[in-house]
């Protein structure tokens, strides 16, 4: 096993004492505060997935292994992904398709009318939320990829591929297909999929992704450090580990292994500070790092396949756009931002009362969801509820304001008593 590097990062200084121009841009690179984000859209991986042996590699520092991350210019791979997401909540998959159903246009008389298609990206990669699964995934450069999430009998793809985004579901034979933006979508192996209109923004779905989401920033809130080496899908990588200092967050640690020749990220492991098995662990147990086929990313509907477009599925939404203009104006105020670090908090004001859980016209599934995460709260601040997962936690208060952040119950309870 190479030898650990255990020095801080903010600890690393020049001879005049202060932090390098050089490492004061890497450090940039890790922040835990973005993690909160993977909650929204947000896995331990098999014992098969671990390493074979650790590698002897040359000593590195944290600083340095942080730099050749920012550095990786990975832009064509491909591989196989497993993800394990365990944030303690229910299954998220049916909720895509609830919620697409309520917002569809009621009394149409086609039998495919009155739902949301079965191919629209955001429920169907919500499912990765939750669960373990098995992802296919390809990439060259910044106008092709292509995601596709294995299932026993059925496969679901997500495909990038210059001005077109197609998504399809071979379980239902059902494609949605949408235009990517003009102004181009600038992503690549590193950072995603782009922003094309079909894909939920940001979802992470490859250690990239996620790595990225947590690797923004450093600062005197976090420790991190080179933990080992590993094996991963058969390549060499250094371990990093970062861990927060500060008290009250939900996040115990993450490990980002880092391939030793490339720079790129082939396992991220996030772990709780509760405790027990992994809330979020995605890795490559394949990798490639040569340009895929070309034909990868073409894609037809197959024949028969009910093809929707998405000018047509944001039609539909608009048949139930939000009665409440104050409501819906204070949903889209700007948050206030309380703390630093990984105890930073989002305060957000909706302008009116909490929805309860009981709302008439709620799907029965995700009336279940909100009732297993909630506990009825009391303070200085008045009453709420406060929903929660292994992660993040949000406090609802019963006249309208959001607390949310990776932190624990009481930290949001106090955070929205000092508010008061």
């Amino acid at each position: 096993m190479a030898p650990n590097d255990s020095a801080q990062i903010t600890g690393e200084t020049g001879e005049s004492g202060d932090v390098p121009a050089g490492r004061r841009r890497a450090a940039r690179y890790v922040v835990p505060a973005a993690v909160a984000g993977v909650a929204a859209a947000t896995i331990g991986l098999v014992p098969a997935l671990a390493a074979t042996g650790d590698p002897d590699l040359p000593k590195i520092s944290a600083a340095k292994l942080i730099e050749k991350m920012a550095a990786s210019d990975t832009e064509r791979l491909s591989g196989t992904v497993k993800i394990t997401t365990d944030l303690g909540i229910p299954a998220l998959g049916g909720l895509g398709g609830s919620a697409a159903g309520a917002l569809a246009p009621k009394g149409g008389t086609d039998a495919g009318e009155g739902r949301g298609s079965a191919a629209e990206p955001t429920g169907r990669m919500m499912e990765l939320a939750s669960g373990e699964h098995t992802l296919r995934v390809a990439a060259d450069g910044p106008d092709k990829q292509r995601v596709s999430i294995l299932d026993k009998a059925a496969e679901y793809s997500l495909i990038h591929n210059g001005d077109e985004v197609w998504a399809y579901d071979s379980a239902s034979n059902e494609a949605y297909h949408s235009k990517a933006p003009a102004d181009g979508a600038k992503g690549s192996a590193k950072g995603g999929k782009g922003k094309d209109q079909a894909a939920p923004k940001d979802l992470p779905a490859t250690p990239q992704d996620f790595a990225q989401h947590a690797l923004k920033a450093a600062g005197d809130t976090t420790s991190v450090t080179v933990d080992g080496t590993a094996r991963i899908a058969g390549r060499d990588a250094y371990q990093l580990l970062i861990k927060p200092k500060q008290q009250n967050s939900t996040i115990g640690s993450i490990t980002v292994a880092v391939d030793s020749k490339t720079g790129t990220p082939l396992k991220f492991t996030l772990l709780p500070s509760s405790g027990g098995k992994a809330a979020i662990d995605v890795g490559f147990t394949k990798v490639d790092f040569s340009r895929p086929a070309a034909s990868t990313f073409d894609f037809s509907p197959p024949k028969g396949a009910k093809v929707t477009e998405a000018d047509e599925s944001k039609a539909a939404g608009k048949h139930q756009a939000p009665k409440d203009a104050k409501g819906a104006k204070g949903l889209g105020a700007e948050p206030n931002v309380i703390g630093e670090g990984w105890t930073t908090v989002v305060q957000l004001d909706t302008g009116g009362k909490a929805p309860a859980a009981g709302s008439k016209g709620m799907p029965a599934q995700a009336q279940q969801f909100m009732d297993a995460l909630g506990d009825k709260v009391n303070g200085k601040f008045g009453s709420g509820t406060v929903f929660k997962t292994r992660l993040v936690n949000a406090l609802m208060t019963d006249d309208g304001k959001v607390y949310v952040g990776a932190v624990t119950k009481d930290a949001l309870v106090k955070i929205a008593n000092e508010a008061k």
